[in-house]
Formats: C-alpha cells, sequence, structure tokens
C-alpha cells in the first residue's frame, strides 16, 4: 500500500476473523512500528503479544471481575471524565457503532454485551499489551512515545491486510493481564491493541469515525494568505 491509502483507508476494527496470525508477521508489523520517533531514543515500549490459551484466560478473567462489580484497576493514569466537544464525539462514535450494530439505546443486554466485547478483545486472535519501563513512570514523554509507536503499530498492521483497535477496555482488570500474559514487574500496562483478520461481514467494522477539519484543528502563525 501507499502510505496515504494506509493512513485514509484504516479504520478500527472490532470484529475479527477466528484465523491466527502467524508469528513472523506480527514481528514484522512490530519491528516497522518501532521506527517511530522516541525522546531522546529512550524507546521505552516493550509489547506482550497474546494468543491461544493465555489470551482466553484473560477474556475470561475480565468478564468475570466487571460482571462481579470489581473496580477497574488501570495502571496508567485515567484522566478526567470527557466534556463538551471530546464528550460530544465520544457519544457521536458510539451512536455510529450502535447503529451499526442495530443495538437499540433500552436495549440493555446487547448495550452490555458490546461493552464485554471490548473487555473480551473484541474476540480478536491476538492481543498485543502495551507498556512502559516503570524507570520512566511519571515521565510526559513517556506516554507521548508510546502513542507513536502504538499508532505505527496499527497502521503497519493495516498495510498487511491486518485489522486493529487500540482500546483500554482490555487493561482495566490490570491483575488478571499481568497474571496470565506474565508482564514483568518493571512494566506498566498501558494499552492494548486487538489484532487479526478483519471481519468484512461484522457491521460495525464498516464505520469510519468523523475528524474535525484542519482549519477547526490548526493555527497559522506567519504566513501570507
Amino acid at each position: 500500500m501507499q502510505f496515504d491509502d494506509v493512513i485514509l483507508g484504516r479504520r478500527s476494527i472490532r470484529g475479527y476473523k477466528p484465523d491466527p496470525v502467524p508469528r513472523a508477521l506480527i514481528e514484522e508489523i512490530i519491528g516497522l512500528a518501532m521506527r517511530a520517533p522516541s525522546s531522546m531514543n529512550t524507546q521505552p515500549w516493550n509489547f506482550y503479544v497474546i494468543a491461544g490459551e493465555p489470551l482466553d484466560r484473560i477474556r475470561a478473567g475480565n468478564t468475570e471481575r466487571n460482571l462481579a462489580g470489581v473496580p477497574h484497576s488501570r495502571e496508567f493514569r485515567t484522566g478526567q471524565p470527557f466534556a463538551n466537544q471530546h464528550r460530544d464525539r465520544q457519544v457521536g462514535v458510539a451512536k455510529q457503532l450502535f447503529a451499526a450494530m442495530d443495538i437499540a439505546r433500552d436495549d440493555k443486554a446487547k448495550r452490555q454485551d458490546w461493552v464485554l466485547r471490548g473487555f473480551r478483545q473484541f474476540d480478536a486472535p491476538v492481543c498485543i499489551i502495551v507498556t512502559y519501563d516503570r524507570v520512566l513512570d511519571g515521565s510526559d514523554d513517556t506516554p507521548f512515545d508510546c502513542g507513536a509507536v502504538t499508532t505505527a503499530l496499527v497502521h503497519a498492521a493495516w498495510s498487511r491486510g491486518l485489522g486493529a483497535v487500540i482500546n483500554s477496555q482490555g487493561i482495566m482488570q490490570s491483575p488478571v493481564v499481568r497474571e496470565h500474559a506474565g508482564i514483568a514487574d518493571d512494566q506498566v500496562i498501558m494499552k492494548s491493541v486487538a489484532l487479526g483478520w478483519p471481519d468484512e461481514t461484522f457491521p460495525a467494522n464498516a464505520v469510519v469515525s468523523e475528524r474535525k477539519s484542519v482549519a477547526e484543528a490548526t493555527v497559522f502563525v506567519g504566513f501570507e494568505e
């Protein structure tokens, strides 16, 4: 694919075929992603790539704890709930997804199942947990760098025909993830990425989230009109 095709064509994939993803292909994708820039070349990121039975145990543990009402335990700071235009965008994409999946506002069962899909890593055959070195905890550059490598990861995956969605639901119950993925104590769990071959028949996969315009997002200073 050309670069523009990857950037403009990529979308978040929330429905996957059960087909396995070859380890060599994942290694290739991660290798490409790690060309992402980082502050002073610190490269704070690490990846735990999970499939098969360990991933099934994480799915089960996440689901059980959430249904039991166990409080979430993300290791990376969550910040304040979204408000104003940021909340509007969050609600907007949710409406797009619910419409695609035919989930009515008052259908509690379908809405709960949709939420639980996130905790199950959208039933993808692969989950990649992005961590960073604990010694860098508190650095503002580190999450910026991890965001860069994760963005590069999903674009590299798309260029190879794979789909992905960056999400936080899969790490909301961090003790479950840490146990079954064998995550080292010197790592902080930051994000998760569901990865696999897109199921083109899954309605939500056709959703393309809206973007604000360049004019809304950009201030030019020192340029002639």
